[in-house]
């Protein structure tokens, strides 16, 4: 199998024209083009009068040996890699216990379904509720703003990613293909195929249901067991190792191995692993704001008369500003064609975040717009000081849209002008349960408005209209990252307590569904070498 790189064709070619461009590159007939399949597929949209799709190719053809000599010196044209993820082991028969994964997100699944397949039977624990029930709790909250600290848009099956856009891009080096093992399970799980070869794949909150759930069938099929309203209050340690988990109901589950892949939101896990000697750090985070504008505004300025061209779909941008404190403007995460959402896991605190459906057709582009904070900003000391800061400031935003857990929200030209805001322009909020009009510096610290009033208009001379007056602001975004890091060596396994992995991005070790997903493979591997004779 050949790869073939950088073909790049108008935004209205056909199928077959991508078939011509291969045989023209290659310098072969149709005959010898055997098959060919797209690996990778951009668009480029840098020249918005002219935008043009850039791809590459595996393809397999008659005489693969005579065009790798023909071509022998060119930089698009080579032999297609190994795409294989081959880690291999088997667990010891019988087995001396069961692993146990704490936390059903990215992390957790991958984890477990990983062990499970090399005959490990692992226990998931997971606190909230299988996908279905979450979404009906999750529903609830959103419809009157009845809150389940155990079942909502960061806790329950398919962990905070679910409720996003289901954003599959990862900047991680990937030279076992565990990414590409990934992509390869959630196609198999019910995603588009497309995720496997698009630059930007997203998978949307709406199809992610059916996915998350085809994934726990796979581990339950392969031997796994998963267990939902499993909510581990304590860890038992002798000897300086682990042995096991406390439920909150009282049941002990005995083990030598737990992978802690709890999300970067298990505030109360969090402190009962500090208590039990386990060593924390905090860690830097970023908190902002979201901020909302019309979807077609957004399409027309980034792909001008394409606007609305069904080969393009819903535009997005990405946009970072240093700032004269000295600090970083940015925007995270934006979600096209999508809605801002209520993402708080605790009583008296605001939390919002963005996710997309599948199709990305709704009215509003919405987008974060962050600050990075560093340790030395908390007020606090100790491992749980990124914890304290952002619950002080998810508090000051309940307590600023009203105490029901409705958003403080504020319109671009009043952010900018230090008032607060009247009433909405064109552009309606698409949080539920609903927006308190305010001022948001309220609820954020000072160089942090100051960094975003900075850079909003100056993103708004690079995206055309990101500035303008009516655009809306909600508040607050502080769950961009987990504020601590629990510390591990090289073999995974945490510096206090043999036995316990600390994974994913509660653990402070990743940063999206694709690289959570990664690191709790690699957990599974660390076990795996750990406990297999090969």
């Amino acid at each position: 199998m050949l790869r073939l790189s950088d073909i790049r064709l108008h935004i209205d070619h056909s199928e077959d024209d991508l078939k011509t461009a291969i045989l023209e590159a290659l310098g072969i007939g149709r005959e010898d083009l055997l098959n060919h399949r797209i690996c990778k597929k951009s668009a480029d949209a840098r020249k918005r009068n002219a935008i043009f799709f850039n791809y590459s190719v595996i393809v397999e053809v008659a005489d693969e040996e005579s065009i790798l000599k023909k071509f022998v010196e060119s930089r698009k044209i080579g032999r297609a890699p190994d795409e294989t993820y081959r880690f291999a082991g088997r667990a010891p028969d019988p087995l001396p216990f069961r692993p146990v994964v704490v936390g059903a997100g990215p992390c957790g699944l991958f984890a477990a379904l990983t062990l499970a397949r090399t005959g490990f039977r692992p226990i998931l624990l997971e606190r909230g509720k299988s996908m279905k029930e979450r979404a009906r709790d999750v529903a609830l909250f959103w419809r009157t703003g009845i809150l389940n600290p155990q079942s909502n848009a960061l806790f329950g099956e398919g962990g905070a990613g679910t409720f996003s856009d289901g954003k599959l891009v990862t900047q991680i080096k990937d030279r076992e293909n565990r990414c590409r093992k990934v992509l390869e399970d959630l196609v198999a799980a019910g995603a588009p195929e497309e995720i496997l070869y698009l630059n930007k794949p997203h998978v949307g909150t709406d199809r992610l249901v059916k996915v998350i759930a085809n994934l726990r069938q796979a581990i339950l099929s392969s031997g796994g067991e998963v267990r939902f309203e499993n909510r581990v209050a304590d860890i038992l340690v002798e000897e300086g190792g682990i042995r096991g988990v406390v439920l909150d109901t009282g049941e002990k589950i005995l083990s030598r191995c737990v992978i802690a892949a709890i999300g970067h939101s298990a505030r109360d896990t969090f402190e009962m692993l500090s208590d039990k000697g386990v060593v924390l750090e905090p860690k830097s985070f970023s908190i902002g704001l979201r901020i909302e504008h019309p979807q077609k505004m957004i399409d027309a300025a980034q792909y001008g008369r394409f606007e609305g061209h069904p080969k393009l779909g819903a535009a997005d941008y990405k946009l970072t500003h240093h700032c004269s404190n000295g600090r970083s403007a940015y925007t995270f995460c934006m979600c096209p064609g999508g809605s801002v959402i209520a993402a708080t896991s605790e009583t008296g605190c605001v939390v919002t975040n963005g996710m997309s459906p599948g199709l990305r057709n709704r009215p509003n582009a919405n987008s974060a717009l962050l600050v990075g904070v560093v340790p030395s900003d908390f007020p606090d000391s100790g491992p749980l000081a990124g914890v304290a800061f952002q619950r002080r400031w998810e508090q000051k935003a309940f307590e600023l849209g009203g105490g029901n857990y409705n958003a403080p929200a504020q319109l671009v030209a009043d952010f900018l002008a230090s008032r607060g805001s009247k009433s909405f322009g064109e552009i309606k909020p698409s949080y539920k349960p609903g927006v308190t009009l305010c001022d948001l510096a309220v609820c954020l610290p000072p160089y942090v408005t100051e960094a975003l009033r900075e850079a909003i208009p100056i993103f708004g001379r690079k995206i055309k209209g990101f500035s303008r007056p009516d655009a809306v602001l909600t508040g607050v975004e502080t769950r961009s990252s987990s504020p601590v890091r629990i510390t591990r060596g090289q073999n995974m396994e945490s510096l206090s307590v043999a036995g316990l992995i600390p994974a994913g991005e509660g653990a402070g070790y990743a940063g999206g569904i694709i690289s959570s997903a990664v690191d709790g493979i690699k957990a599974a591997e660390a076990v795996t070498r750990k406990y297999c004779k090969n």
